[in-house]
């Protein structure tokens, strides 16, 4: 069994017992979030829409590798280097 879940404007196909990063969330480690359905998949078939409720376990927060955000235009001594971490939340789904 699996679910289609949105959060932070993208989707994840995520099932029971699995970790998964996603946006920041509001909450402590420890609380418990429930997440957008899109779709859920057992053994009967998809369905789509509100029909199930998926429920995780914030694991930790913490923030991604620095990446470097580069502006430069040719011939007019214009050069800007800025690095940028992306805020990030661990959640372990705990049911479907």
């Amino acid at each position: 069994m699996y679910a289609v879940i949105r959060s932070g404007g993208k989707q994840y196909r995520v099932e029971e017992g699995q970790v998964v990063y996603l946006e920041k969330l509001e909450g402590e480690v420890g609380d418990t979030v429930e997440l957008e359905t899109l779709a859920v998949a057992d053994d009967a078939g998809i369905k789509f829409g509100e029909v199930a409720s998926v429920k995780a376990e914030i694991v930790k927060h913490g923030r991604g590798k620095k990446i470097r955000v580069f502006k430069y235009k040719p011939k007019k001594r214009y050069r800007r280097t800025q690095g940028h971490r992306q805020a990030y939340t661990s959640v372990r789904i705990t049911s479907i």
